[in-house]
């Protein structure tokens, strides 16, 4: 073999009596083949397939199979924003003539998604009071394809009465969608109060490092992974293994960090609350918060983030 062959073919070592903890890191664009009849069967190698860097390496599988095993659901696709998240589920399900239902303490970007892109392309939403529970049943008309959820909300923090909605949501045969960011699956899982597509972005608790952007959308059913497939394929969307491999490492430390912000968080709440210039509190954990009830129900314990 020349020189200049060896700089590019890399020896096979032995893997014998090598265990790590940590998680490696594989970068790929090019899968390689075993020949052009494998790489031309390569469709046929499902959802879980590897073919091209672009839709996954062994590194970012890792990372999704640990978020479905906590959310107890089918699958979970990686894209490289929580915001990314909303969008490509909306994409996946909704079609021009179609609406979609968001609650009035959305996210704000999800609303201007909703305004000022998806209106254009005949996608029609309305706005809801994310209190009302059950009600959202008289909301429910032909076109509605889409419920979505963001329990508790941003700024104002009302907790939704999650299971209701997609009870009624569920009958009609309505897709619900939950961004579930606020809480993570350790502290609520969606898919378990009936959710289809439970979303978040993993540069908040499981990142936990502010060195990270990613996002994450796990469903229950493979027949919604693969529309989600469609449209990554289609625009051409992936996510980088370092990102993949960052998560993996702040997702060690999620628990212990996420229990003692929460405990810290509340305190802070409750000393606010108890402060002259402060006129009222929004934290879900404190019975004066919008929908306390329902967190009371719902929620093994309460994240950091409040108002």
């Amino acid at each position: 073999m020349h020189d200049l062959t060896r700089c590019v073919q890399h020896p096979a070592v032995s893997h014998d009596g090598f265990k790590s903890l940590a998680v490696p890191t594989y970068r790929a664009s090019t899968i390689v083949y075993d020949d052009p009849q494998d790489f031309a069967r390569r469709a046929a190698r499902g959802l879980d397939g590897y073919t091209y860097g672009l839709h996954g390496t062994p590194t970012t599988r890792t990372l999704e199979a640990q978020i479905t095993a906590l959310h107890g659901g089918e699958r979970t696709v990686l894209v490289p924003s929580g915001q990314a998240a909303v969008a490509i589920t909306m994409l996946a399900v909704l079609k021009p003539g179609d609406t979609v239902l968001i609650p009035d303490h959305v996210y704000p970007p999800v609303r201007h998604l909703c305004t000022n892109y998806l209106a254009s392309r005949g996608i029609a939403h309305r706005v809801y009071d994310p209190l009302i529970g059950a009600g959202i049943a008289d909301l429910i008309d032909a076109g509605t394809k889409l419920i979505w959820l963001e329990s508790p909300g941003s700024g104002t923090m009302e907790v939704q009465d999650v299971p209701a909605i997609a009870r009624a949501a569920k009958a009609r045969g309505v897709l619900t969608g939950c961004d579930n960011t606020w809480a993570s699956p350790l502290l609520f899982k969606p898919l378990s109060h009936g959710v289809d597509f439970a979303v978040e972005a993993l540069t908040k608790y499981v990142g936990g490092h502010s060195d990270l952007l990613l996002g994450s959308i796990t469903v229950k059913e493979l027949s919604l992974r693969q529309a989600l497939k469609d449209v990554l394929g289609v625009l051409g969307i992936g996510v980088s293994p370092d990102e993949a491999a960052l998560a993996l490492r702040g997702i060690e430390t999620m628990g212990v960090r996420m229990a003692h912000s929460g405990r810290v968080a509340r305190e802070f709440a409750e000393r606010l609350q108890a402060a002259p210039a402060v006129a009222r509190v929004l934290h879900p954990a404190l019975p004066s918060c919008p929908g306390h009830e329902i967190f009371t129900r719902d929620f093994n314990a309460a994240s950091t983030v409040f108002s």
